[in-house]
């Protein structure tokens, strides 16, 4: 009976264990986002997306307003096309400015909107026309090194270091 009741309880705590990891495993992967509920899509064409998924959230003013419904390359533009649904209790100026943003630990992005002055609204399949792409650590990191070897070769008064100061 005792062995039975160690068992019991053992069985108890790894199922506890393992349902904690299927919820963080949902949570991490976003797949537990709820439905926004009723809402009108709108589109927004980025340079680079980055590491932004399908599901993100669409955030105003820290608010989650939406989620990222699509995103695929256009081949006319060259670009990526993003598709959000955004709920219907919100509504936005047509000069929103939607931008990749990053937050947490993790590095999850999301779209931040940021609402204009205009008396129009974003109505739905309607196109948001300023965008800011996320920032890419690498392509930052390669534009400061590629900087840097361009200084390399120059003195403080922007000679180059073979250079005499005679002129011979």
């Amino acid at each position: 009976m005792e062995r039975s009741t160690y068992d019991l309880w053992v069985g108890i705590f790894v199922a506890a264990g393992l349902a904690a990891l299927l919820v963080l495993a949902f949570k991490a992967g976003n797949l537990g986002a709820s439905d926004i509920g009723p809402g009108y899509t709108i589109k927004a064409n980025f340079d680079d997306v980055g590491g932004l998924k399908v599901r993100a959230p669409v955030k105003a003013s820290g608010v989650v307003v939406g989620r990222v419904t699509e995103i695929r390359f256009d081949p006319v533009r060259y670009q990526a096309l993003v598709t959000m649904k955004i709920n219907d209790a919100y509504r936005f100026p047509m000069d929103t400015t939607a931008s990749i943003l990053t937050s947490g630990l993790l590095g999850d992005q999301y779209i931040g909107l940021d609402a204009g002055g205009d008396s129009v609204m974003l109505k739905d399949g309607d196109t948001i026309r300023l965008t800011q792409s996320a920032v890419v650590l690498e392509k930052l990191i390669g534009q400061f090194l590629f900087n840097k070897a361009g200084e390399g070769g120059k003195t403080s008064a922007g000679l180059p270091s073979t250079a005499k100061a005679g002129g011979s």
